[in-house]
């Protein structure tokens, strides 16, 4: 067995790893990648192999950066079965198809303002392209060992990231792969815990907070509390950009069991997403995947995705009707990282104001616009508009759907070697190399292994 690594390979997105085994060939996610202009260009970029000659893909979990260039796979030739766990595989091409709806965009309006002589944009793919794509996903349930081409085998084991979200294990040539996925902290809401591996021949490790330890769960609600009750004395509204699947859902989570305590009913709340809006009816579908403090919210505090002053914006107009609300509004809008989506909106029209507060909930990549926010720009450019930063700005850093350092050392460290003893071969996938020399340096002094610093075009034999 041999992992090529192609992609998350000395950055956190475009995750993209393939597998030679048993005369197969097997890719491991196929994101996007995100961040700077500069860095998403790199998407259009041909594959560093033929995707006509893969025989499997399988998928980790939903979010964009391990899913977002499966269209253009299929645009380019790929026809093999795709895996993924049951809820990931329903959350595919709502994510796929507002991507498909965003990049149409996009190249639209380069093409009705380009200069004479420039080229004609190009979509990086379709919604028939993502059509195609979901044709050929097939749905497994979580741990359950399936073989999927002769000689190979896997199994989706829950990783507590977002709904669906999984670790994947390989078995192939009397060997075993444990790709990781991306894994979440233990004690995140509504989702269960990380599950455990037992043993490993090569373990491939995301890094994101590789470098850090995230603060205690319970000061950080207390924190995004605290900020609640600030602005509203401040006479303003509250932006939240949230990726649409996790943690807008984990948002309102927390908004239903601090309902009393933060007096939310004075509050109007906007999911300004209309993919989130989807996503919350697939959350529902999956109840089963909740863990059990999830559950008992759900009976016993008003359901999160009903909050009684809760609103689903769909249109554009309904979205821009928001900014004729001067306070006491808080909106939940996509992207994540402000690099695109309803979110650039609201800033356009808010960050200038003082009483504004701006309220980042997870990781934002070196590019993105959150980013420079987060840095302390005092100006930045929005839909070709340059708009000062006055708004005061908050870092949630305790709600990353990312586990921390101590998570990730913990998980590695209860995996045994191939021959039960020991600990297995690691590469560290996923993360910038600040994050990923401090994990290595952590794990090589805890348990004695030298872990591989994954980079593109490099290969590990298992």
């Amino acid at each position: 067995m041999r992992v090529h690594f192609h992609g998350a390979a000395g950055e956190v997105t475009g995750s993209l790893h393939e597998v030679e085994a048993a005369g197969r060939r097997v890719l491991l996610d196929c994101g996007m990648i995100q961040g700077s202009p500069e860095a998403e260009r790199r998407n259009a970029e041909a594959f560093p192999f033929d995707p006509a000659a893969l025989d499997a893909l399988v998928i980790s979990h939903a979010h964009i950066d391990h899913i977002g260039r499966v269209p253009l796979l299929v645009r380019r030739g790929f026809r093999a079965p795709i895996y993924a766990q049951q809820a990931t595989a329903e959350l595919m091409p709502i994510m796929l198809m507002d991507a498909a709806s965003i990049s149409e965009g996009d190249a639209e309006r380069h093409n009705r303002y380009r200069r004479a002589g420039e080229p004609e944009a190009q979509p990086l793919f379709t919604r028939e392209d993502v059509t195609a794509a979901m044709e050929l996903v097939r749905p497994l349930p979580y741990d359950t060992r399936t073989t999927i081409l002769s000689g190979v085998d896997i199994a989706f084991r829950e990783a507590g990231h977002i709904l669906g979200s999984s670790s994947v294990e390989l078995w192939a040539d009397e060997r075993k792969l444990v790709f990781s996925g991306d894994l979440g902290p233990k004690g995140t809401p509504i989702l269960r815990d990380p599950a455990d591996i037992d043993r490993a021949n090569l373990v491939l490790m995301e890094s994101t907070y590789g470098d850090r330890l995230h603060r205690d769960r319970a000061e950080t609600i207390r924190e995004l509390g605290d900020i609640l009750d600030t602005a509203w004395r401040d006479g303003g509204n509250v932006l939240i950009p949230a990726f649409a699947v996790g943690r807008s859902q984990e948002l309102l989570y927390w908004f239903a069991r601090h309902w009393d305590e933060w007096q939310l009913s004075r509050w109007h709340i906007f999911l300004d997403s209309p993919m989130a809006a989807k996503v919350v009816s697939i959350y529902d579908r999956h109840a089963d995947l909740f863990d059990e403090d999830a559950q008992r919210v759900w009976r016993e505090k008003p359901n999160p995705f009903r909050l009684p002053n809760l609103h689903f914006t769909q249109s554009r107009e309904e979205s821009m009707a928001i900014n004729r609300i001067e306070r006491g509004a808080i909106v939940i809008a996509g992207s994540g990282m402000a690099n695109a989506g309803r979110i650039l909106h609201h800033f356009r029209h808010r960050l200038d104001r003082r009483q504004t507060h701006v309220v980042f909930v997870g990781y934002q990549a070196e590019g993105t616009l959150g980013r420079r926010l987060v840095d302390g720009a005092k100006w930045v450019r929005i839909h070709g508009h340059d708009v000062r930063v006055n708004a005061q700005r908050h870092t949630v850093g305790g709600l990353s759907a990312h586990t921390d350092q101590r998570g990730l050392m913990a998980w590695y460290g209860a995996i045994a070697g191939g021959d039960g003893t020991g600990h297995p071969p690691l590469a560290l996938v996923h993360g910038e190399d600040r994050a990923r020399e401090a994990l290595a340096g952590e794990i090589g002094e805890t348990y004695g292994v030298q872990a591989t610093l994954a980079r593109p075009g490099v290969a590990l034999d298992v």
